[in-house]
């Protein structure tokens, strides 16, 4: 099936180079979807540390059960090397 754009408001079909052009540029985005899932799960656990710093200062006493999630959220992306798998991350719960 031919491939289209639009162009002024008119449908023309794209030439052999373009579609080739778009075929590299759909294949590195898929490419890249491991790094974006994993760089999101960053992002939300870092959140999530941050949320909980305050308690690690050395003047405070950090519970067990708050240590626990703590190493729990670091170790969360450690072994994945799928956007399944990350899709599939839970969070541990903050006591």
């Amino acid at each position: 099936m031919a491939e289209h754009k639009l162009v002024d408001g008119v449908q023309i079909e794209l030439t052999a180079q373009e579609i080739t052009q778009r075929q590299a540029e759909e294949a590195a985005w898929n490419a890249g979807a491991f790094d974006r899932a994993i760089n999101n799960l960053r992002q939300r656990r870092n959140s999530l540390l941050a949320q909980t710093d305050y308690l690690a200062l050395s003047d405070n006493t950090l519970s067990s059960e708050m240590s626990a999630y703590r190493q729990s959220l670091r170790d969360i992306t450690e072994g994945l090397s799928t956007v399944e798998q990350v899709n599939s991350v839970v969070f541990p719960v903050k006591p």
